[in-house]
């Protein structure tokens, strides 16, 4: 409600057309289709776990059709990607995501998009949570328990040193069991999303020893912590999406027709024009708001830049 107010604040003068309770209405269906995440600035977009949610989807029905060809990108050219849908995503998270693919391998590696998207997901949605782990994980490498409360006496010395440092080599990584009782104690406590815990323990149940992106790897990987999440797909239904095939066909049959029956001046400007303006329709008020006020401040302005600045 409280961004539904401030965007109704920021574009009354649009909105004063089309009156306040069909803004209200674009807005709400906006926000059940997850469309109102759409070029929203990064601090909305991981606002809450349904807008989580919505850009994982929208990200995944964006370019889909990356892993449908069976292209392969680096990081970087993943991170362009999800700069289409939200300008000033972090490089860092895309960053952490490609390490859970590549681990040791170098960062400008190839990946294929269901192997990022999955680790992605894990990544972003989880983000909170893992960087939790990532303590705890550091804590039993070092012979600590976190879930140890030390009384401050003068035994709380040898109560450190019950883990050999020569048990816990980061090449060996750490005790799944142990492991999992800090997991279980944080899930427990934690106010952020976090795994089912009957899943991550299940998923951990055949290994004894575990490293900490091995973990991120089974996480990315386990399809029902995945559809626990409920964002995507299951990895065999990843390249199917009737409802937005259905989409594309329309649109690539307005754009033919357009480029027949349009001027032949700038045949690749015309053409371009209803594929930026379509995504607009369920689009929130906010990006209204950007192109009117570029267009007042730059009489340079293309449509290019229109679409980058949404």
């Amino acid at each position: 409600m409280e961004d539904a107010v401030s965007q109704l604040l920021e574009n009354r003068e649009d909105i004063s057309q089309y009156g306040i309770a069909r803004f209200f209405t674009e807005y709400f269906n906006s926000v059940r289709q997850g469309t109102h995440i759409l070029f929203r600035e990064f601090s909305f977009v991981q606002a809450t776990p349904h807008n989580r949610a919505s850009f994982l989807r929208t990200f995944w029905r964006c370019f889909r059709t990356v892993g449908k060809n069976g292209d392969l990108l680096t990081a970087q050219e993943y991170h362009c990607l999800l700069q289409l849908l939200c300008p000033d995503f972090p490089m860092e998270l895309t960053q952490k995501a490609a390490r859970i693919v590549l681990m040791d391998d170098a960062m400008d590696c190839l990946m294929s998009f269901s192997d990022f998207l999955f680790a992605f997901q894990i990544q972003f949605y989880y983000s909170e949570f893992l960087e939790s782990v990532a303590a705890i994980y550091q804590d039993l490498l070092a012979g600590k328990n976190p879930n140890t409360v030390i009384v401050p006496t003068s035994s709380s010395g040898q109560h450190r040193q019950r883990q050999s440092p020569n048990d816990c080599s980061p090449l060996d990584g750490v005790e799944a069991s142990l492991f999992y009782q800090c997991l279980e104690s944080l899930c427990d406590r934690s106010k952020y999303s976090c795994p089912p815990s009957a899943l991550v323990k299940e998923m951990l149940s055949s290994a004894q020893r575990l490293t900490f992106y091995g973990f991120l790897m089974a996480l990315a990987k386990d399809q029902g912590i995945n559809r626990a999440l409920g964002a995507l797909p299951d990895k065999g239904d990843l390249f199917l999406d009737p409802a937005m095939d259905q989409e594309l066909e329309k649109l690539v049959a307005r754009v033919s027709g357009l480029s027949v029956s349009g001027p032949t001046s700038s045949s690749g400007d015309s053409s371009n024009v209803p594929v930026r303006n379509s995504p607009r329709i369920n689009s929130p008020w906010k990006p209204l708001h950007h192109r009117r006020k570029m267009d007042a401040e730059s009489e340079g302005s293309n449509e290019e830049t229109d679409s980058s600045e949404n």
